[in-house]
């Protein structure tokens, strides 16, 4: 079997009533949230900082993140760790998410293009719609969604008008 046709393991999880999926092979761990340092003036959908194992994480609230309420922390609020890419080096991420679901298959012939229109968040945030069980599932693009590189300008921008 091919990689082409291959099917790639998602982890699911949920914001609000939607879900969303990434590639497992980014994920690092899931755990609990829990208390953060806030850092003064960065955007609102920096949630704040946490010692992972002596390593400062930033944490990214994803539904702020895409234009949405700041997320509502509950009982399920779990934050993600990942692997985001910056010039080629890898740096550990949070995202902070209101569920964690499930790890699932998608073969790529399930995988549909971004729509055009009719979608809550950016389109380049999208990587693609997974049809699983006969929903669409959102494949997030983190590269796009978590770009540092846009997020420093965004942190930037708001430390200048701050």
């Amino acid at each position: 079997m091919t990689t082409d046709t291959a099917p790639v393991q998602y982890l699911t999880f949920t914001l609000g009533e939607e879900v969303f999926a990434m590639d497992i092979r980014t994920v690092r761990e899931i755990i609990q949230h829990g208390a953060m340092t806030v850092v003064p003036r960065m955007p609102k959908f920096v949630r704040g900082v946490i010692n992972l194992r002596g390593s400062v994480v930033p944490v990214i609230d994803l539904q702020s993140r895409f234009g949405r309420a700041t997320t509502e922390v509950g009982k399920k609020t779990c934050i993600i760790i990942f692997d985001a890419s910056r010039d080629g080096d890898k740096t550990e991420l949070g995202l902070m998410v209101d569920a964690v679901s499930e790890v699932i298959e998608i073969l790529p012939t399930q995988i549909e293009p971004p729509p055009q229109f009719g979608t809550s968040i950016q389109r380049e945030f999208i990587r693609g719609m997974g049809k699983v069980y006969g929903d669409f599932i959102v494949i997030l693009e983190p590269e796009r969604a978590l770009d540092i590189d846009d997020m420093a300008a965004i942190a930037e921008k708001t430390a200048a008008v701050g």
